[in-house]
């Protein structure tokens, strides 16, 4: 089963999908974690990366479908997988189409996972990340149990550059010019189904199970 999750930044997908993976058995792939595994590590893909999230712009095509296509070309993609933060943009999903075309396969669910612009901005405005493990937290929702300090290995916890609110602002406006296409590219291949977002985090994957079957 090959799921891609839609979905504005910091509509939920990224949680529902680790749900989704962990359900059926297949893997997580999210092409942030890629990234930000990267910019730890300061290699060139990273460090590129870097420079355009830091602004909240879409990494290019170039750097993001290269290691996309390797990764699911991996043996524990073989019974499906569940991707995050791709395709983001049209020509993504047309080349991710082409190369599964030429192995036979195809996307069974494109699920959008709906959410409006204010609910997002109030989100991400207050997530927290370690600095050290990458463990996140929200002020509201997941809090720490000492404020400021991750649960997990005792390291600090900062807003990220990419969930400040002005570059939450921005990050919204390319999604809605480059990302939403998306919805009526897989609208019209007839796999989309729509989950609103806004409800509890249990009642969103109780619909999304609800559309791809129990297991």
């Amino acid at each position: 089963m090959k799921i891609i999750m839609l979905g504005a930044p910091g509509a939920g997908k990224g949680t529902q999908a680790k749900m989704i993976a962990e359900r059926y058995n297949i893997p997580h792939v999210s092409t942030g974690d890629i990234f930000r595994a990267n910019i730890k590590n300061n290699t060139e893909l990273g460090r590129k990366a870097k420079e355009y999230m830091d602004k909240g712009e879409l990494v290019p095509d170039e750097l993001t479908v290269s290691i996309l296509l390797d990764r699911v070309a991996q043996d524990d993609c073989k019974t499906g997988y569940v991707l995050d933060g791709f395709p983001r943009t049209i020509p993504q999903a047309e080349i991710l189409d082409q190369e599964l075309t030429k192995l036979g396969e195809t996307i069974d669910f494109a699920i959008n996972v709906d959410v409006p612009d204010e609910n997002i901005i109030r989100r991400m405005s207050g997530r927290r990340a370690c600095v050290s493990c990458g463990a996140t937290y929200h002020i509201e929702h997941i809090p720490p149990k000492k404020e400021g300090i991750c649960d997990t290995c005792g390291s600090e916890l900062i807003l990220r550059d990419d969930d400040k609110p002005e570059t939450v602002k921005n990050r919204l406006n390319v999604y809605h010019t480059q990302t939403q296409p998306l919805i009526e590219y897989y609208s019209k291949k007839g796999v989309l189904r729509d989950v609103d977002g806004t409800r509890d985090m249990k009642d969103v994957f109780d619909d999304i199970t609800s559309i791809l079957g129990q297991a």
